[in-house]
Order: C-alpha cells, then structure tokens, then sequence
C-alpha cells in the first residue's frame, strides 16, 4: 500500500497571504516538532494567483494522517485561518507510485 498523500489549496482573502503564511508557518513548526509520521509538509505559494498557497504532504501511513488530521493543533489552526480565507479549503488525496526523493 503506497503511503498517503496530498495537495491543499488554500485562497486567503484580498491581502491576507501574508497572514495565511505567517499562520500556515505555525502549524509547520508543530508538524515538525510533534508528527513523526508526517513525512513532507511543505508549503508553497502559487505563481499565477498571490492569494493562493498550496500544501503538499506526505504520511507514513494512514494512521499518520488520521493523527495530523485530527490534532487539537489542526483544530485550533483551522480556527486561526478561518477569519483569513477567500474560498473554500481544497483537499485532493493523492498516492505516490514513484519519484526521487521517495521510499515507498
């Protein structure tokens, strides 16, 4: 079983990235201290739209993304960025066949 992926697009109000980023930053360092499972989270701004950011992330199992998913740090981010959306939080799953950079 490959292991669970996926992008986010996330669309910050007019003149909000800045914030969004500032809150997404947040969420990273805690990913990083606390999710051993969660094997890239990265974020991304887009290049055609400013008020775009994109996450790509990658979990060492389904179990590793049930624990990012339903953290009271998720929780308490999706209240943080909520005041800072233009849109509606885009969520594709993904499962990764084969790359550089990757052990399946």
């Amino acid at each position: 079983m490959s292991k669970p992926a996926l992008i986010a697009k996330i669309t910050a109000a007019e003149g909000k990235r800045d914030e969004l980023i500032a809150a997404c930053q947040k969420m990273i360092d805690y990913v990083t201290a606390s999710e051993p499972g969660t094997e890239v989270y990265v974020l991304h701004t887009d290049g055609k739209d400013e008020n775009v950011v994109w996450y790509y992330e990658l979990y060492s199992d389904k179990d590793a993304l049930t624990t990012h998913g339903t953290s009271e740090a998720m929780a308490a981010f999706g209240k943080e960025i909520a005041p800072l959306l233009g849109g509606k939080t885009e969520i594709t799953r993904l499962s990764p066949v084969s790359g550089k950079g990757l052990s399946l």
